[in-house]
């Protein structure tokens, strides 16, 4: 007999999974594999080069074109050094709310739905509604173009995608784009004292993260005020996350790395900002370096790369998503997702799902249980919606 589970016995279970992105999400997808066979659903794993991660594709309902793509993350941010006051990895409830990591942002979301399959099922859908979970989008995104790839293949156009990060169920109809980007600094080591027979990699790296400063302020000065990315920054943002350099204070350094990316509204080209960067070095910075010793040099790579989500004009999954929740009006967020991915590969779609993006990634997150409700009216009507 197959296994009946509420929506919050779900998001108990998935919760219980450590899927940091540095770990393996393997028995999180097993298990959803298993409770889904247990209801005839079949589902595709999709691994990563190394086998040690996968997507999970399962269709519920006749395989035909039309469906709704219900799609969300199995990873989680680290919770190493947050002041936890419980299990991170074990669901509590106090208070009116779920505490634990992933359930804001956003294993609810795929737990609600996958524990209203019986649903599904027993209401003989008529177009299909697809699962598609994806592994370390927390880190760029870097699993679902895998599985979209798997499902343009398929050749069964969904009717509408909608993405379940937190949005207290509001509408998203448009996400910033991400580009995350590497640059390595190679100087000339030499004693501190004579700063003439040396070039400081890490000094140089300083002035480059003093340009992308620089560009995001400019970013910022022609801003449109009334962006509908508001309150978040309404312009394109550049951001230097970890760097690392140098050897000791008494020598100059000779090697320095910064990883940064560049947050893009879907106006902007991020490679304008990548191609001015580069010019900078190549014409600012490098020749001085070079003449102190031709062996310098400063390289840039791009680590990851998430296209933006652009509005769509009365597009489907927004007139979806606008008649099950009776809502009018739609958002924009400063945050990046698969959306964006789903939209290039010619998908209408949407970010929709219970929970606070200003909640996710903190210690002792959580969900309030009126948010788990609202999600679960949103499936409901949505299977209603399959079953006509």
């Amino acid at each position: 007999m197959a296994t009946q589970v509420t929506p919050i016995e779900m998001i108990e279970k998935l919760i219980s999974f450590d899927t940091v992105s540095r770990n393996s999400n393997l028995d999180l997808i097993d298990y959803v594999a298993d409770y889904l066979a247990e209801y005839g659903v079949k589902s595709q794993k999709i691994f990563n080069d190394e086998g040690t991660k996968a997507n999970l594709l399962a269709t519920v309902g006749p395989d035909v074109e039309g469906g709704i793509v219900l799609s969300g993350h199995t990873d989680v941010v680290p919770v190493d050094g947050q002041p936890w006051d419980t299990d991170p990895f074990t669901v509590v409830e106090k208070d009116g709310k779920l505490y634990g990591r992933g359930t804001s942002d956003m294993k609810s979301f795929s737990a609600i739905a996958l524990s209203l399959v019986p649903e599904m099922l027993e209401k003989g859908i008529k177009k299909p509604i697809h699962f598609a979970l994806s592994y370390d989008e927390e880190i760029g995104c870097l699993g679902s173009p895998r599985m979209i790839e798997e499902f343009v293949k398929q050749d069964k156009k969904p009717r509408a995608v909608v993405v379940g990060e937190p949005t207290m169920m509001d509408i998203v109809t448009a996400h910033k784009g991400i580009v995350g980007l590497k640059t390595k600094i190679v100087g000339k080591e030499a004693h501190s004292s004579l700063v003439e027979d040396g070039v400081s990699a890490v000094m140089t790296g300083a002035r480059l993260v003093s340009f992308i400063a620089d560009m995001m302020a400019e970013n910022k000065e022609k801003a449109d005020q009334n962006s509908a990315y508001a309150p978040s920054p309404g312009y394109t943002t550049l951001h230097v996350g970890v760097m690392n350099g140098g050897t000791a204070m008494n020598i100059i350094s000779r090697e320095c790395e910064f990883v940064w990316d560049i947050r893009y509204v879907s106006e902007d080209n991020p490679q304008d900002f990548i191609d001015r960067f580069n010019a900078y070095c190549e014409n600012e910075l490098l020749p001085a370096m070079k003449a102190v010793d031709p062996e310098c040099s400063i390289s840039t790579e791009v680590i990851s790369s998430t296209p933006a989500l652009a509005p769509e004009k009365e597009g489907e999954a927004e007139m979806l998503c606008k008649s099950i929740t009776g809502k009018n009006d739609t958002l924009a967020v400063s945050y990046a997702a698969e959306a964006g991915q789903f939209q290039e590969a010619g998908f209408s779609t949407v970010i929709c799902g219970p929970g606070s993006i200003g909640i996710a990634h903190q210690p002792n997150e959580y969900i309030e249980l009126s948010q788990v409700k609202a999600s679960e009216q949103f499936i409901h009507k949505l299977i209603d919606e399959l079953a006509k």
